[in-house]
């Protein structure tokens, strides 16, 4: 698992030190984050209103941040049935880009957030070029503890760090 995470965190820099600065007034489709229960909890438990609740908080902190840095979210409402069928925007094998392109788009950011554990939340993030299909900012985070602050300051340090870095 050590080795797993690692080669995320490999990935995830390399294609963060390629990266160009995203352009202002670009349009950019937020296709939310999915959410994968690795957890025996989980398997036993099934959905936690709680996390879904957390999930919720998240996407809405990544709309303000990409909002707040002067881009533009288009609205999802022409391809909603087709995303509501998407367990996971953040792998979805190219869903990304061709809703970003039904869009009208720049760029196609999505997500997904994978409990490990209560102890160990993973978090990831990547922005791509709708046009040419690069990935032009990603970051991955493991967090420690399951609660709205964990997972807030996780995704703050992706879009801090990762996304609109200096």
């Amino acid at each position: 698992m050590r080795e797993f995470i690692a080669a995320l965190t490999c990935i995830a820099m390399t294609s963060v030190a390629s990266a160009e600065g995203l352009r202002p007034g670009a349009k950019v489709a937020f296709l939310g984050l999915g959410f994968v229960d690795m957890s025996t909890e989980g398997a036993y438990n099934g959905v936690r209103a709680d996390e879904t609740e957390r999930l919720a908080l998240v996407e809405r902190l990544v709309s303000k941040r990409f909002v707040d840095e002067g881009l533009m979210l288009v609205d999802l409402a022409p391809i909603e049935n087709k995303l509501a069928n998407i367990a996971n925007p953040g792998q979805c094998y190219g869903c990304d880009i061709r809703f970003g392109q039904t869009l009208g788009a720049d760029y196609a950011v999505a997500g997904s957030v994978h409990k490990i554990s209560n102890l160990i939340v993973s978090m990831n993030l990547s922005v791509k070029d709708v046009r040419t299909g690069e990935i032009l900012r990603a970051m991955a985070v493991d967090v420690r503890s399951n609660t709205d602050t964990s997972w807030r300051r996780g995704m703050t340090y992706i879009l801090k760090n990762g996304v609109f870095r200096d």
